[in-house]
């Protein structure tokens, strides 16, 4: 019998599970639940008491799933707002309590390894000098990757929910990614990486990234196949924002591949993504729907 081994990313905005066979593997449940986990934070007392029994409500619902399977090995991971909130240890011994699941609390270095990890496991090019940005809820990170070994990485506090909470509008909250972006320039320009970042293939994995593939194919049910390794112009990436920003949130669930719970979020996910093209000088971007949870996965 073969052991089924599980994953799952606990992120700002959604909790994942992956259950999946090893030697050879093959991918047996993929679970998605938008959680927003980090809706309410605040510095005073962190996560928000309605937060968390959200992402306790999915974390209940994955231990019972990976019972029904009969895992026998686990990684879960908590990202962002876990690791900043002041009651995120709190809240991993009442997950562990409650659900029997031991979050582990990664830095943005150790999430940007893994994300690597996954996304170079499905990409067409994955050799070639790779720069990959995981726009998360909480923070967006940024690795520069040479034949998938990683030269630099940095993790950014420009998530979409930390955004979308924090700013009062579309100007401030690109103001705040403008400078966050200047100044990561500045860094690998120290480095002398800079040209060489921006010379690389783009690549934009998570929750934005997908949603942008799956409006521009104009998909109705959500294929992963389709949207690992779709490229997209920063033109279609304008037209787009263009598109969604005078619409009120319920509008934009109209809009085909706009995944209900992103309506809100999708602003300032563009503007990640718009204003990191603009500022790197990049022309496209790369799509994968591969990242942190199938990094993690691959090293159970």
């Amino acid at each position: 019998m073969t052991d089924m081994v599980a994953a799952i990313d606990l992120g700002t905005n959604t909790a994942r599970l992956q259950i999946a066979t090893r030697d050879p593997y093959h991918q047996v449940l993929l679970k998605r639940i938008i959680t927003r986990l980090g809706g309410g934070f605040t510095r005073e007392t962190g996560l928000s008491a309605e937060a968390q029994e959200r992402s306790m409500a999915a974390l209940k619902e994955f231990a019972g799933d990976m019972a029904n399977h009969g895992v026998v090995r686990l990684r879960a991971v908590a990202t962002s707002a876990v690791r900043d909130a002041k009651n995120g240890a709190e809240f991993c011994r009442r997950v562990l309590e409650q659900t029997g699941i031991a979050l582990e609390v990664i830095d943005g270095n150790e999430e940007a390894l893994l994300t690597l990890r996954g996304v170079a496991s499905i990409l067409d090019n994955k050799d070639e000098d790779l720069a990959v940005f995981d726009v998360g809820g909480g923070s967006t990170e940024y690795t520069l990757a040479a034949g998938q070994k990683p030269l630099f990485s940095r993790s950014l506090p420009i998530g979409v929910v930390r955004l979308t909470e924090g700013k009062v509008g579309v100007a401030e909250m690109e103001d705040k990614i403008r400078r966050e972006l200047t100044a990561l320039r500045g860094e690998l320009a120290g480095e002398g990486l800079a040209a060489r970042f921006s010379a690389s293939t783009l690549v934009g994995t998570a929750g934005t990234a997908t949603t942008l593939a799956a409006i521009d194919i104009g998909m109705t049910d959500y294929d992963y196949k389709k949207v690992n390794n779709h490229t997209i112009p920063l033109a279609k990436v304008a037209a787009m924002f263009d598109r969604l920003l005078p619409l009120t949130p319920e509008e934009r669930l109209k809009v085909p591949g706009l995944e209900p719970g992103r309506e809100d979020l999708i602003i300032a996910g563009m503007l990640v993504v718009l204003t990191t093209m603009r500022v790197f000088g990049f022309e496209t971007f790369k799509v994968s729907d591969s990242g942190l949870l199938e990094g993690v996965i691959l090293g159970v």
